[in-house]
Parts: C-alpha cells; structure tokens; sequence
C-alpha cells in the first residue's frame, strides 16, 4: 500500500471514531478534502483488508468494519491501526513471496539462492518472478524486524528462522508470557509492537486457552493512531535527516488533503508544506497525543502528530549542529510542563488531605508526588500541605490542577487564581435552583 493511501486511511479510521456515525458520505468526505467516489472506494478497501486479515478466524471470532469502533469499555476492539498494520507494507506479490519464504523456514536453514529457486518454482504465474537482488531485500527486512537470523558461518550465508523465545518456553511459561504483554500492551506506549507480538504467541498453538482476563484497555485512537508515523520520526531523529511533510492544524476544517497525480486537476493543497529537523517526539498522557518538536528558519516548531501527511525523510546533517539544537531545545524545555517553551512561571497551591471519616490513605498526597514532576513540598500540616514548582507558563499544568476539584485551592500566580475562581463560579452557575 503506498504511504500516501496509508495517511488517508489513518485519517479516515480517526474521523470514522471521533464522529461515530454523525456524519455523512458528503461531510465526511469534505472534512477530509477527497470526493464522494474517494470515501466510497476507502471504505470498500477497508472493509477488504478487514475481511482478508480475519478470513482465518472461527466465526465467532470474525471481523466487521463497524466492529473496531465499540465504544462499550469491557468489550474493547483490537486497536484500529493494527489491522493496517497487517496490511499496509506490503503488496500482493510481496504478500505472496514473503509468506512463502517464512514456511520455507520451517525446513531448515536456507541460503538466499535456494530460496530464490525455491520461489520461482512456487510462486503463481501470474506473480513476476524475484531476482536475487530482490530474495536478499526481502532476507534483510526479515532480520531487521527480527523474524529470521543469520546463522555463523563463512559465505553464502544462510538463514533460520528466530523462533528461539517461542520454542525455548513451556506452555505455563507461554501463558505467563502472553498475559504480561496483554497488560503491557494494553497500558504503555508504543503499544502496536506488543500486539504484533501477543497475536504471533497466540498463533503458536501451544497456549491451552487465550485468555483475556484484563477489563482495562488504555485506548486514545489518537495515540495508536499516530504509531504510524512514530517511527519513522524516530528514525529521522537517530539518522538526523531532514523531514518533509503536508501540516493540517487542528484549527484547520481538513485534516487531509488528496494528492493528486493528474497534473491536469492538480489543486493547491490547504495543508501547510513543511520542512524541518526532528529533535524530540513527546508523548501526552492528559490527551492522548504525539507531538514532534523540531528546529526550522532558526526556531524551535512543534507539530502534533496526527496532523502530519505525507512524510517524507530527506538529507542528513552534521552532528555537531543536530546536537547544538538539541541542546537548546532541551534547555528551553528545562521547566516545561510538556511542551510549553514560554516564560517561567511560579506555581503554588495548596493540597486538602482527605483524612476525614476515619481515612487513613492520604492519595491526594500519593498522586502529586507520582505526577508532580521536579515540583516539591515546602509547607505541611495535618489538614494541607503546600505544592510549589516552577513551569513555562500556566496552560499546560491547568488541567492537572483542575482536575483535584475541591482537594486543590491555587495560591500563585494571582492571574492563575482569578481564572480557577472564574471556571468555578460558572460551574456553580449550572447548579443553581431551576
């Protein structure tokens, strides 16, 4: 699948949870500036890579469209991107001599001419036949995503399959194994990778019973959403190259914008062309979001992730300037509170301790020395005890702040004050007597 149709697809599965249904073919379709035909031939190739990934799966266990966007929280779907995941890297043909490489595995160690004749005695007809350049591409990406090995020895080099986790555990060990990288996929970040890997310990056929005991599913769409591009971003970063893509705002009414490749319909997109260096990739918690913080015409930019189209990595750079910028971005990041670069700002409240009706776990006090940062206590007594911590400006800790309710009165700065005062009378104002 080409990255270009993959970034739409990203969009389209995005637009496709957050409206859940309350849109149209016509509003869908101009929020995410492609025509009516476009959506239609989306959804239809959507629906055939859903159908395709789970045509092995007993009936009970197949896959709808409509599926994938439950909202009911005990009855959490797969991920969305994970099914894209399955399906975007690869072509038919690709599909075809990859699957067929890894089965050869099973009878050994192979070199890379055997399963050259291997394959053009195997493929269908109607599939190109590889060359040895290809065979060896197809060798190199399996041992990067770590599905062969290349075993010891001289030239020609052959190769086996990594199978040394699976085959080297017992069924007991298997299952422990299966149910740490359910929670842990379930609950940290980057999560695609971890359930690539538990559905491969699924597929073993050793596990007596995949069980799924664990309710909790930490599921921002967002969040799994943007692992599309996070590692290439990553990449960009480690390589130090120059990053080119297509930038939708959230203030923007798109979120993508159809490439066109008839020069003679060609319009002008209403993304933002951007060019830049990627130094940092941040994650946040609060909402769910990626954001990618770079350096461009001689100034720190930063860019939410699911906004980004179109990504594509250019030249490298010397190290000494990459790590000059670095430097800078870290300093100017020094107080902030996720990726605010404004100007410092001293901020003190006071925490209640919910000690009354006899309650002994003070978790107001647990929470803001878990979630506090590089903050610190300075003043305590029984009742409350005093949060000071300096931060680039206000609006980023605000909802932290907020989200204490009544356990949490904001002393400093006195601007910060009056807008928690504000908010709070214009919730009481929804309360009053009808």
């Amino acid at each position: 699948m080409a990255k270009e149709s993959f970034d739409k697809e990203v969009q389209f599965l995005r637009m496709m949870a957050l409206t859940s249904g309350a849109y149209n073919r016509q509003q869908f379709a101009d929020r995410l500036g492609i025509s009516v035909h476009t959506f239609d031939k989306t959804l239809r190739r959507m629906k055939e890579i859903v159908t395709s990934v789970h045509r092995q799966l007993p009936e009970q266990e197949s896959r709808e469209l409509s599926d994938m966007l439950r909202f009911n929280y005990y009855d959490s779907a797969d991920p969305m991107l994970l099914f894209l995941y399955r399906a975007k890297s690869v072509k038919e043909s690709e599909i075809h001599r990859l699957s067929l490489i890894i089965s050869s595995f099973q009878q050994g160690a192979l070199t890379a001419m055997e399963l050259l004749d291997l394959c053009c005695s195997s493929l269908p007809q109607e599939l190109a036949l590889p060359d040895e350049k290809t065979i060896r591409a197809d060798l190199r990406y399996l041992e990067e995503v770590g599905v062969i090995r290349r075993e010891p020895g001289k030239r020609p080099y052959r190769y086996s399959l990594q199978i040394d986790l699976i085959s080297g555990l017992s069924s007991e060990e298997l299952a422990d194994l299966y149910a740490f990288v359910d929670v842990m996929a379930n609950t940290q970040i980057p999560s695609v990778h971890g359930y690539l890997l538990r559905d491969s310990l699924k597929k073993t056929g050793r596990l007596q019973q995949a069980v799924e005991p664990f309710l909790y599913r930490y599921h921002y769409y967002s969040r799994i959403l943007d692992e599309a591009h996070l590692f290439t971003l990553l990449q960009a970063i480690r390589e130090r190259r120059r990053l080119t893509f297509l930038y939708f705002s959230a203030k923007n009414k798109l979120s993508y914008g159809a490439k066109n490749t008839n020069p003679l319909f060609e319009r002008e997109s209403e993304g933002k062309l951007v060019h830049m260096v990627p130094l940092k990739v941040i994650y946040d918690h609060q909402y769910g979001r990626w954001y990618l913080l770079g350096h461009s015409k001689h100034r720190t930019v930063k860019f939410r992730v699911e906004g980004m189209t179109q990504i594509e990595q250019g030249d490298s750079i010397a190290a000494e300037l990459f790590d000059k910028w670095r430097l800078a971005l870290e300093e100017q990041l020094r107080f902030s509170w996720l990726i605010d670069s404004g100007r410092a700002t001293l901020v003190r409240a006071r925490f209640y301790n919910p000690m009354q009706n006899g309650e002994k776990n003070n978790f107001v006090r647990e929470r803001v020395e878990l979630q506090g940062q590089w903050g610190r206590i300075v003043e305590e007594d029984e009742h409350s005890f005093i949060f000071e911590i300096t931060v680039n400006g206000t609006t980023e800790i605000k909802p932290w702040l907020r989200s204490f309710g009544s356990s949490c009165e904001v002393l400093a700065p006195q601007r910060l004050r009056e807008e928690f005062i504000a908010e709070w009378k214009e919730i009481q104002a929804y309360y009053e007597s009808v």
